[in-house]
């Protein structure tokens, strides 16, 4: 989920019923055979894979440390969640003769584009036709986060191969929102076989990034309580009062696409447990955080994952989950020669 310019925007609510259904419908047409990817897939017909993708993610992130992991991590969470783990994000709606996902309202902000272009024009020098865009978006977002532990927090399983359709439609289905509730956050992510624990643990990924005050302006004016200050009062008051200082009085934070927030006051640029320590204070920003603390079982999870090696454990499984889903490989999909474009 997650998220983040690194805006994390997300698609307008839908009933959960609905929304169930139409990515279970977007998954049936797509491979998910995560059972065939395996490490080090590349061992033979590229072994340079990994290391390319690695030395041009390190020297982007050394160029914009604070904000470009957020962004590789967002772009292959929106990847995956539409279509399944299959680079359709990255297709130009020129390439595909329509709207393509990347145009959709929720992908508006993603960014990471450009290091994606560029690790796959070095691999086609030297494996041409070899490297899916696919995988490149698995490694760059593995290797942009791990950079500040100085080692890989997650292995990642390769052998994705590349979509060939990619559709605004189906991003605006297919994407969670920051203003659903636990329903239908708990409907989207079971519909991708991603159960409670996983919900949760991904959602840890707010923990870099930030957001435009347009997403989540709707909780700087929806609350009554004595404590609220006129805001959501599952929202922090002292928090919401900070949020408003930077994004203006919510009928002007509303049309605000411009100013961005942390997505994780007092630990932004850190991949660590502070997004649930924020989170038991109220300090979650979207109601699709706060949502967490509904469900018995969310809320249960939360204290255990404010401690900073079991979030980074649990975070590994979860992400590693996450890249099986609808995943297409053998002879599926194509290895695209253009990351932006189906071969020709």
């Amino acid at each position: 989920m997650m998220r983040p310019t690194t805006s994390s925007s997300w698609m307008p609510s839908v009933s959960s019923a609905a929304l169930f259904a139409a990515t279970l419908v977007l998954l049936a047409g797509a491979g998910c055979d995560g059972a065939l990817l395996k490490a080090h897939f590349y061992r033979h017909s590229c072994p340079a894979a990994e290391a390319v993708v690695r030395d041009i993610v390190a020297a982007r992130v050394a160029a914009d440390p604070a904000a470009l992991p957020a962004k590789l991590l967002r772009l292959f969470f929106h990847d995956c969640f539409v279509r399944g783990c299959d680079a359709s994000v990255l297709l130009d709606s020129a390439a595909v003769g329509g709207a393509a996902e990347k145009d959709a309202a929720p992908n508006a902000s993603l960014g990471g584009y450009d290091v994606i272009d560029t690790a796959k024009a070095v691999l086609e020098a030297v494996c041409p036709g070899t490297v899916s865009c696919a995988d490149i978006v698995a490694l760059a977002a593995r290797d942009a986060v791990s950079l500040q532990f100085g080692r890989d927090l997650w292995d990642v399983q390769l052998g994705r191969r590349d979509g060939v359709a990619s559709r605004a439609s189906e991003a605006l289905a297919g994407l969670p929102s920051p203003s659903d509730n636990f329903t239908a956050l708990e409907a989207n992510f079971g519909a991708k076989g991603l159960d409670v624990k996983d919900l949760v643990i991904l959602s840890g990924a707010h923990t870099i990034g930030v957001a435009h005050c347009n997403t989540f302006a709707a909780r700087l004016s929806s609350g009554s309580g004595p404590n609220s200050g006129g805001a959501d009062p599952t929202l922090n008051a002292a928090y919401a009062a900070q949020l408003r200082a930077r994004c203006g009085p919510a009928p002007a934070a509303a049309s605000n696409n411009a100013t961005a927030v942390a997505m994780d006051p007092g630990s932004p640029a850190r991949f660590d447990a502070h997004y649930f320590v924020n989170l038991k204070l109220g300090r979650g920003l979207f109601t699709s955080d706060a949502a967490l603390l509904t469900d018995r079982r969310a809320a249960g999870m939360i204290h255990r994952l404010t401690k900073q090696g079991y979030f980074l454990q649990e975070f590994r499984n979860a992400v590693r989950k996450m890249g099986r889903v609808g995943v297409l490989t053998g002879e599926q999909g194509e290895i695209r020669r253009n990351c932006r474009a189906v071969n020709t």
